[in-house]
């Protein structure tokens, strides 16, 4: 810790004129317990307000108007002088006293106030860079994402199946690219419209002779999801997959004048 930066930062001042917000001040008390030249500082900085104190009204109570001091600055009120019922008329050097409690004022009125703008500025670049970080955390977890995909498409191990638009959106289309081996199948459904609210689009294996359609799963969160690709497992010897639109929470069967895309798995 830099002690002389520590002291002439101002933050001093506040706390002994009761202008720091409580956390700040239980952290000054910290400091001054490990730190003897500041808390000699601090000492210096109570004796010299005390003399300002005394000189301004020497027959008054200086702790009275140390307490009248705190009460201005913590209602952040530049204007206006402390007021207190004198017996009898004010020498000239109490005027000089006057005036300099009146500059101490108004100086601590603009460091208070700077105090606080270096605080709101301080608080502004702590959230911009947790903005940051959160976004370079999310580039990082997109890159690792693209790789894996990449990976899963590049294994020999994996089978492309094209499925094509059918009578309900004849321009839709998506793809599977499923590892039998590993039981998964992956859904590039980019190319399918949006669903509509209250729907979700479902996969089905299918065995074709005879026409026995299982669910192999959901396409939830299709609208948030920006690569539009989804991993399913699907441990069936499947000969075709097709998608339809169904009820939120899916469909025990397809409903086949909501199916939008099929396609058959090519013979080995």
């Amino acid at each position: 810790m830099d002690i002389q930066e520590y002291i002439s930062s101002g933050i001093l001042e506040l706390y002994v004129y009761g202008a720091l917000t409580e956390a700040e001040s239980r952290e000054v008390t910290k400091v001054l317990k490990e730190h003897s030249e500041i808390r000699k500082e601090v000492e210096e900085i109570e004796v010299a307000l005390q003399k300002l104190s005394s000189a301004v009204a020497p027959t008054y109570n200086a702790e009275a108007l140390l307490a009248s001091i705190k009460q201005k600055l913590s209602n952040k009120s530049g204007s206006g002088v402390v007021h207190i019922d004198r017996k009898k008329s004010t020498p000239w050097v109490s005027y000089i006293g006057w005036a300099a409690s009146l500059l101490l004022l108004v100086g601590l009125f603009f460091l208070l106030n700077d105090n606080n703008e270096l605080r709101q500025q301080l608080n502004s670049e702590k959230a911009r860079s947790a903005k940051m970080e959160q976004q370079i955390a999310d580039a990082r977890e997109d890159a690792e994402k693209t790789e894996e995909l990449l990976a899963v498409l590049r294994d020999k191990e994996v089978t492309k199946i094209p499925l094509q638009g059918q009578n309900v959106d004849p321009g839709a289309f998506a793809a599977v690219y499923w590892n039998k081996k590993e039981n998964t199948a992956y859904i590039d459904a980019k190319d399918l419209p949006e669903p509509p609210r209250g729907k979700v689009y479902q996969v089905w294996s299918l065995k074709l002779d005879p026409l026995t359609p299982t669910s192999i799963g959901l396409l939830d969160g299709y609208t948030m999801d920006e690569n539009k690709i989804f991993m399913l497992e699907n441990a069936n010897e499947s000969e075709a997959f097709g998608i339809t639109l169904e009820p939120q929470g899916g469909s025990e069967s397809p409903t086949m004048d909501q199916l939008y895309v099929l396609g058959a798995v090519a013979a080995p």
